[in-house]
């Protein structure tokens, strides 16, 4: 199988949870809106989100074609991705568990993004200032801390004993959790500094996932976009802890 994913080319974003999947699965994929030529680019990606053109037409990116699927949603492109990258367990009840995890991170990364979108995306940062300050005061001293310490507790309680957070082997909640610590870092450097001693478990999780070779190879390649100031983490130090 030949994957393409269709995301935005200038951010890692929520694609970046698939990309990080696909790489570490070592799966054989291109990233569509990247890439130029014919049926290639932004404008492909554009095409297919049209509701009146294609009959399944997703809300928005990112979304995976697999063969004759057009899969959207980051927590649903992995359901599907996880058990044929090896990213999941067999059984029904390890596969739902992991899904629940995704859907928790897809949770805490909407309340990430909204720290410096607290009023309207579609307004400029600069005009919701004042309440962004007050959005992210809240989610630095209230929600990662409930975040974290939920998935830090989840990581405690692996009755397998593994470093894990669903069964023995590395799923793709891992590796999505890795992507929020990276991101929590550089959008609040000093708070995740402060904080840093209570995340014991997930700091390791996070140590592994990026010493993984093909992980390790991606972080340090081309393909994997810097975080910037475009995408869902974003480093305005007056957001930042004192």
């Amino acid at each position: 199988m030949k994957y393409q994913l269709y995301y935005w080319p200038s951010i890692q974003g929520r694609g970046e949870f698939v990309r990080l999947a696909l790489e570490e699965g070592g799966a054989d994929y291109i990233d569509v809106a990247r890439e130029s030529g014919q049926g290639r680019g932004v404008s492909a990606m554009m095409q297919l989100m049209d509701a009146k053109r294609v009959r399944h037409a997703p809300f928005a990116p990112p979304f995976l074609q697999a063969g004759r699927l057009f899969i959207a949603q980051t927590a649903n492109i992995l359901q599907y991705l996880g058990p044929r990258l090896g990213l999941a367990a067999k059984n029904d009840a390890g596969r739902l568990w992991t899904h629940q995890l995704q859907l928790t991170i897809a949770d805490f990364v909407l309340e990430a993004h909204d720290t410096h979108h607290p009023v309207a995306s579609g307004l400029y940062y600069e005009d919701q200032k004042p309440e962004a300050r007050r959005r992210a005061a809240d989610f630095r001293d209230s929600r990662i801390p409930k975040f974290l310490g939920y998935f830090e507790q989840v990581l405690a309680r692996n009755p397998r004993g593994q470093h894990f957070l669903a069964g023995s082997r590395l799923s793709y909640a891992d590796l999505s959790l890795f992507q929020i610590m990276a991101g929590l870092h550089y959008a609040f450097p000093r708070a995740m500094a402060k904080s840093a001693r209570h995340y014991k478990r997930i700091t390791a999780l996070s140590q592994l996932v990026q010493d993984r070779p093909r992980i390790a190879q991606y972080l340090a390649s081309e393909r994997r976009i810097p975080f910037n100031e475009d995408g869902i983490f974003r480093h305005y130090p007056e957001l930042d802890a004192n």
